[in-house]
């Protein structure tokens, strides 16, 4: 089958490491996804153990179409009764770039009729006896420059819930997000890991998985399980493989710490929730009074970077505070993500060995590192 997996902008050469790591080594970029082969064991693997990806998309068909009649012929010709029953509730999701089919509603809505009549026919059925009672399944209909991408969503919720994260907290990181942004640095379970901007604890829980080898969809369900044509052994497997690859004996270094008391409080229940919560230090600190004594670490923080004209001075005094605490650690590498668009490192007082640009929520980010000296042997 043909799979495709949705990224973040200027997250894709992340998830096609993921994706070489998990055994994966033949893939393509194509309009903001990422596409490979595989069979139902696959989609399982994928939905359980990819940490950046945003769903795990099952490719249905693909043609060109300019006008609705052309749009529905094309849906129609799909095998749909491979996937649906006619108890299916089917919702439909989609978008149009650079196409005369604009109007993502109406086409959508032709696009469920197409389904609904193919299901009919194929089942030799009267119309009432589809009841939309059973369970779900997402359609995708992605239009670019008049060719007609659809797809069926196997994931259900994105793959950023992971299922820890019940406590809402102000602007938080998505975890695909924090998970792509450890994977952007020189972070390894055997260096320390700090994060003193941590807000609901979402970058320092992403990173003790990570070191522990914990699936982040271990814990959670994927619609794909509830739909009749998959074999319930995928997500089995899946599973056990994820319970085996564990390595909760191992021991790490995790810091996280907010001048929020209330933060912090949040940050230890997601990480309880997580089964990571006696594997990292939390506390309530300013970041300004950082310290380690350990060597070659990694700092990684999403600090705030101002909503409001009236937050801009404060922001860049905070940055200041930032930039001298983090020289203090001559040997951690340090990684920060911001939305500051008033010249990041103007104010943290060093320029980066590499900045690249990323969006978290459409907001254009830049991810800023700094690189100390390699560890000596």
């Amino acid at each position: 089958m043909q799979i495709l997996v949705p990224v973040a902008s200027g997250l894709e050469a992340v998830v096609k490491r993921q994706l070489l790591k998990l055994g994966y080594p033949d893939t393509r970029a194509q309009n903001g996804r990422i596409a490979l082969e595989g069979d139902w064991s696959d989609i399982a693997r994928l939905n359980v153990f990819l940490r950046s990806g945003e769903r795990v998309l099952l490719l249905i068909g693909r043609f060109p179409a300019q006008t609705f009649d052309e749009l529905f012929d094309g849906v129609y010709a799909l095998p749909w009764e491979e996937y649906l029953t006619p108890h299916s509730q089917i919702f439909m999701d989609g978008k149009s770039v650079k196409s005369k089919l604009g109007a993502i509603k109406a086409s959508g809505a032709v696009a469920k009729k197409a389904i609904v009549r193919r299901i009919i026919d194929k089942n030799r059925l009267n119309t009432h006896l589809l009841d939309e009672k059973g369970a779900r399944s997402v359609v995708g209909v992605s239009v670019f420059e008049d060719i007609v991408t659809v797809t069926l969503d196997t994931s259900g919720d994105g793959l950023h819930k992971r299922g820890y994260r019940s406590l809402s907290y102000t602007a938080p990181l998505k975890e695909t997000m924090a998970a792509a942004l450890i994977d952007m640095t020189y972070y390894f379970p055997d260096k320390a890991f700090a994060d003193v901007f941590c807000g609901s604890g979402t970058l320092p829980i992403e990173a003790a998985m990570r070191s522990l080898h914990i699936a982040p969809g271990e814990k959670r369900a994927f619609d794909f399980e509830k739909w009749r044509c998959t074999p319930k052994q995928a997500i089995l497997g899946a599973r056990e493989e994820a319970k085996d690859l564990r390595t909760l004996d191992q021991k790490i270094e995790v810091y996280g710490s907010d001048i929020n008391p209330e933060a912090i409080k949040i940050a230890k229940y997601h990480a309880e929730r997580a089964g990571v919560g006696k594997y990292i230090r939390f506390c309530v600190a300013d970041m300004k009074d950082f310290h380690s004594d350990s060597r070659y670490g990694v700092l990684l923080s999403n600090p705030p970077y101002g909503e409001r004209l009236s937050d801009e001075e404060e922001v860049k005094q905070l940055y200041r505070d930032f930039g001298r605490m983090f020289r203090s650690l001559p040997d951690w590498n340090g990684y920060i993500f911001t939305g500051f668009s008033g010249g990041f490192e103007r104010y943290f007082g060093k320029r980066a060995d590499k900045a690249k640009k990323l969006f978290n929520a459409n907001i254009e980010c830049g991810f800023y590192s700094y690189w100390s000296s390699r560890p000596q042997k």
